[in-house]
């Protein structure tokens, strides 16, 4: 195995893609940085995607965070979902569902999705999202940290304690209720 580099060492090895079976720290945003996810009901979509993915035993959800424009996670992608990888599967699922929503409820909004690719019209997610693979379960808990601490970013000021903010996985640390009903405990991994 090749030696790691200091950056390595301190925060994981980056890529934008994910190996199976490896827990990773991933970070997706929406297009733009718009704040398209401040609507509970798109928060919902992403909930449903990863049920979705849980039920079919593609993906396991250790820790997250929906903040306006992008989210957190730690997560391991168990298999492909056909031929594809389970997040190419959910930023295509969530994608669909957001042009949608949009197409029938906020038409005027979708203009700022509008691209110019062969391959589609539409784009809600930014390329290439951030995969750090996390090897340690000392990195691991600084990256759940993390996110948990996110909504409190003077930034933001979505909440007063992590585990008030209903779209983290805070609470479930806190009190051990998976109120999403997609969380596994990293303890169970690590």
């Amino acid at each position: 195995m090749p030696s790691k580099t200091s950056s390595e060492v301190k925060y994981g090895i980056r890529s934008s893609t994910m190996l199976l079976n490896e827990v990773y720290f991933w970070t997706d945003t929406i297009k733009d940085w718009k704040k398209v996810l401040e609507s509970d009901n798109y928060k919902n979509l992403i909930v449903d995607s990863w049920r979705t993915l849980i039920m079919r035993k593609k993906i396991c959800v250790y820790a997250f965070v929906i903040m306006p424009n992008h989210l957190h996670m730690v997560w391991e992608i168990l298999e492909m979902n056909g031929k594809e990888t389970a997040y190419a599967s959910f930023n295509k699922f969530t994608s669909h569902a957001f042009l949608h929503d949009l197409k029938g409820m906020k038409p005027d909004i979708l203009k700022d999705f509008q691209v110019d690719e062969y391959d589609r019209k539409y784009r809600f997610w930014q390329r290439d999202p951030l995969a750090v693979r996390m090897y340690s379960k000392k990195i691991v808990e600084q990256k759940i940290n993390y996110i948990h601490m996110n909504p409190l970013n003077g930034r933001w000021n979505l909440a007063a304690r992590p585990e008030d903010y209903k779209w983290s996985s805070a609470g479930f640390y806190e009190t051990g209720a998976d109120d999403f009903g997609v969380l596994t405990d990293y303890r169970e991994r690590f």
